[in-house]
C-alpha cells in the first residue's frame, strides 16, 4: 500500500501519541519497577505470554483467515495504550503502576512484537505473505517511531516540567482524536470488506478484549497483588496501543487486512474497559491501598 496514509500520516500520528506518552514519564517511572517487582512482573507475564496464547487459541477456535489471524497476533503483541493510565485513574487504580508498566512494556515490545508477528506470519502462512515479515530494517523503524518520540517527551518533561503539565490534557485529547482518525482511515480503506471482516473478527475481538481485561485483574488479584494494583494491571493489559498495531500492519507489512483486528479492537476497547472498570470498582466501597507504590495526591491531574 503506497499512500499518504501508510507512508506519512500513520507514522506521524504514532510519533505524536508516543511523544505525548513521553511527556507523562520520568526516569523514576522506570526505576520504580525495581522497587516493586511483583505487580510489574505478573502484569508483564500476562501481557507478553498469556495474551498471545489466548489470541492464538481464539484464532484456532474460530478458524480465522490467515491475514486476520496475523492481525490478531500483532494486536496481542502490542503494548498497553496511552489511555490505560486515564482509565486506571477513573476507576481508582494505581496510576503510578500504570505509568511504570507503560514505560517498560513499550521498550520490551520493540523486541517481542517482531518475534510474535514473524511467528504468526510463518505459522499461518498467508497467501499474500511472500513479501511480509518484520526484518531488521523494519524493527529499526519500529524503534524509531516508538522509542525516539518517547525519549524526546521524557527529555522535554525533564527540562520543561511546567510545559509538560500544561500539554497533558491537549495531548491526551489529541491522542484520542488521532486514534479515531486512524481507525476511520483503516475502515474507509477496506470499506468494501468491512461487513465480512466484522462477521469474521467481531466476536473474536470482543472475547479477546473481555478476556484481556479479566485476566489482567483476576490473575494479579489471585496472586496476592492489591486491589488497586490489579485494577491498574487490568487496564494496562486490556487497553492496547491499537495505533501501533495498525501502523505496523499498514506501513511496515503493507496490509490493510492485517490492521483490521486492531481497528475493530480500537472501537470496542474503550466502552468495554469502562463497563469492566465500573463492575470491579463500584462493587467494592473501600479498595485496599497499594503496597508501597505511590499514587497521585487528591486533586492532582491524572497522568496519562
Amino acid at each position: 500500500m503506497d499512500s499518504a496514509l501508510s507512508t506519512t500520516a500513520l507514522p506521524i500520528a504514532l510519533a505524536i501519541i508516543m511523544f505525548g506518552l513521553g511527556l507523562s514519564l520520568t526516569v523514576s517511572d522506570f526505576a520504580r519497577v525495581a522497587r516493586h517487582p511483583k505487580a510489574v512482573g505478573i502484569a508483564l507475564v500476562c501481557q507478553l505470554i498469556v495474551l498471545p496464547a489466548i489470541a492464538f487459541g481464539l484464532i484456532l477456535l474460530f478458524d480465522l483467515p490467515a491475514l486476520l489471524a496475523v492481525g490478531m497476533m500483532l494486536l496481542a503483541a502490542s503494548p498497553g495504550g496511552t489511555t490505560a493510565n486515564l482509565f486506571s485513574h477513573l476507576f481508582r487504580g494505581d496510576v503510578a503502576l500504570n505509568v511504570s508498566l507503560t514505560a517498560v512494556n513499550s521498550v520490551i515490545a520493540v523486541v517481542t512484537l517482531p518475534l510474535i508477528t514473524n511467528f504468526a506470519l510463518g505459522y499461518f502462512d498467508p497467501p499474500e505473505g511472500a513479501n511480509l515479515g518484520l526484518q531488521f530494517a523494519k524493527v529499526v523503524q519500529i524503534f524509531a517511531i516508538v522509542l525516539i518520540p518517547v525519549a524526546l517527551g521524557v527529555w522535554v518533561r525533564r527540562i520543561r516540567p511546567a510545559f509538560a503539565d500544561r500539554m497533558d490534557r491537549p495531548v491526551r485529547v489529541g491522542s484520542a482524536v488521532v486514534l479515531a482518525l486512524v481507525i476511520v482511515g483503516t475502515v474507509v480503506a477496506e470499506r468494501e470488506n468491512v461487513g465480512g471482516y466484522l462477521a469474521d473478527i467481531g466476536v473474536v475481538v470482543f472475547l479477546f478484549c473481555v478476556l484481556s481485561l479479566s485476566i489482567g485483574f483476576l490473575v494479579p488479584r489471585g496472586l496476592g497483588v492489591t486491589y488497586r494494583q490489579s485494577i491498574a494491571c487490568s487496564m494496562e493489559i486490556g487497553i492496547h496501543n491499537s495505533t501501533l498495531a495498525i501502523t505496523i500492519a499498514i506501513s511496515l507489512l503493507d496490509s490493510t487486512r492485517i490492521a483490521v483486528p486492531a481497528a475493530v479492537y480500537g472501537v470496542m476497547m474503550f466502552p468495554l474497559a469502562a463497563l469492566f472498570g465500573w463492575a470491579i470498582t463500584y462493587r467494592r466501597t473501600a479498595p485496599d491501598q497499594p503496597d508501597g507504590v505511590s499514587e497521585p495526591s487528591p486533586g492532582a491531574a491524572p497522568r496519562r
